[in-house]
């Protein structure tokens, strides 16, 4: 880092290879902040909670020890869904509000700016036992209960693109909801007939199409405008899983599904399907001008061996991540449909039909060629370097263990992650999980080293104190009985 304060005091380089050298040592650096806790207790019982924040252990959940504390009061635990949080997104015009769906249809919105502030005034809570200012967000708003909101858990939730003070949320229930985000209430529902596994509204576009991904073997189209289900897109031959628009061309979509296929759809096309992605086609469809123009597309092939649950496109539109239950990822040459072979090792776990999205590092964060990638792995989180497929960092939360050897294991894991969310601006990640948490990542910053330092020192010189007490004692000891010893004399 010194080379490139004098690169940049020299003019060798500019400030934007310096931001993005920064940017980049803090998103390798990420690990997690346990202090920073969500909590959808109500609000008049935070007081009480952020007293008892020392005494809970680093997952949130109270120990048998700690319940025994506070004259036999038991601490309550701090989640923010009961049931487990099922999804999670960020809005991308701010970064400043959240919003997160639980397995019990509940609904709450975060805004990750104002508890924050509250508690670096120290008007909140108080210091936990790393040192750092514990922070407790609780919820800006919710849904409530009636007889317009989802019945079932929520699959997946996302912002309005163009303004985020609306939001669309799909759930088992067969219903795709638009709410608004001041107050949380539906303003439109459309039922689709049958369980909403994802959906994806377009973040150029201004058709206002929302492709959702049911267990019919089509991809659904609704259009906001006219407020009803426009029409189909037919050719997967099983449940679809996971839906994608490009974030280049604004009628371009991408779709997987329980047969193995990843399809690429034109809605504005009669015949609708572009082609299918091959895993054994490494080269692609170049046609006579290299792009794909003219050339005859391809209508069969499978991008996995079992259900493909995933499909992203980094945010340039030149790629596609896709992965699947045969436990890999691959990337697509967006332009061409071509495998790029990538390759992630043999760690990558999948066996959930719930769609598996992972999260991308903004392009300009990270140097050109190398973008990062971030993939929930049952119980932790792998950090790869996308094109090489290399493992850069596994991320685990404190008090988790790596997942299971067996499926059946894998299958009974109650705090797996299912879904990450990354916040627009900043450098900072966060993580749903099963068991009702969520969890915040963020740089190991220079702060962070030296509190780790300071705590190592002191926890060196108290064990040195106890040692030289101990000696003290037993000298002490020796002496008493010595005094106390009733003593033997010859004659």
């Amino acid at each position: 880092m010194n080379s490139y304060l004098l690169n940049r005091a020299l003019g060798v380089t500019s400030p934007q290879a310096f931001e993005r050298a920064q940017t980049t040592r803090l998103a390798h650096a990420l690990q997690p902040a346990p202090h920073i806790r969500f909590s959808s207790r109500p609000t008049s019982s935070t007081t009480n909670r952020s007293q008892n924040a020392s005494t809970l252990a680093p997952g949130g959940q109270g120990t048998e020890e700690d319940e025994s504390n506070n004259n036999g009061n038991a601490v309550q635990e701090i989640y923010a869904h009961n049931a487990g949080v099922n999804a999670l997104t960020i809005d991308k015009f701010e970064g400043k509000y959240m919003l997160s769906g639980g397995a019990d249809s509940s609904i709450f919105i975060w805004d990750l700016e104002q508890q924050a502030s509250e508690n670096a005034n120290g008007n909140t809570n108080d210091d936990n036992d790393s040192g750092k200012r514990s922070i407790l967000h609780t919820p800006a708003g919710a849904v409530k209960r009636s007889s317009s909101t989802h019945k079932f858990g929520i699959t997946q939730l996302s912002f309005y693109p163009f303004d985020s003070l609306a939001f669309l949320s799909s759930s088992f229930d067969h219903t795709l909801k638009i709410s608004s985000s001041i107050t949380m209430a539906p303003s439109a529902s459309f039922d689709l007939g049958s369980v909403i596994y994802s959906h994806a509204l377009s973040p150029i576009a201004d058709h206002l199409l929302v492709a959702c991904a049911t267990q019919h073997p089509a991809v659904r189209l609704v259009d906001l405008r006219s407020g009803a289900s426009t029409h189909s897109l037919a050719g997967h031959h099983g449940a679809v899983l996971s839906v994608a628009w490009s974030p280049r061309d604004e009628y371009v979509l991408a779709s997987s599904g329980t047969d193995g296929g990843v399809r690429l759809w034109d809605v504005r096309r009669s015949a609708g399907c572009l082609g299918v992605l091959d895993m054994e086609d490494s080269v692609g469809i170049c046609g006579y001008d290299g792009l794909g123009t003219g050339a005859r597309r391809r209508e069969k092939g499978k991008a996995h061996n079992g259900a493909a649950n995933g499909v992203v496109w980094t945010d340039d539109g030149n790629y596609i991540i896709t992965v699947g239950h045969d436990e890999r990822i691959r990337v697509w040459d967006a332009a061409t449909s071509a495998n790029t072979l990538a390759s992630f090792g043999p760690i990558i776990k999948n066996t959930r039909l719930a769609p598996i999205l992972p999260a991308l590092a903004p392009t300009y964060m990270t140097p050109p060629g190398k973008p990062l990638m971030f993939y929930p792995n049952e119980r932790e989180i792998l950090a790869f370097d996308l094109f090489e497929g290399r493992l850069l960092k596994r991320l685990r939360a404190p008090g988790t263990q790596v997942a299971a050897a067996t499926k059946a294991a894998q299958r009974n894991l109650q705090n797996r992650v299912t879904a990450l969310a990354w916040r627009q601006g900043d450098v900072e990640m966060y993580s749903a999980h099963s068991d009702g948490l969520i969890r915040t990542w963020r740089p190991r910053t220079r702060e962070d080293a030296e509190l780790e330092e300071q705590e190592a020192a002191e926890a060196k010189l108290n064990d040195e104190e106890d040692e030289t007490r101990k000696r003290k004692r037993q000298v002490l000891e020796d002496i008493y009985h010595d005094l106390t010893r009733q003593k033997v004399t010859f004659t």
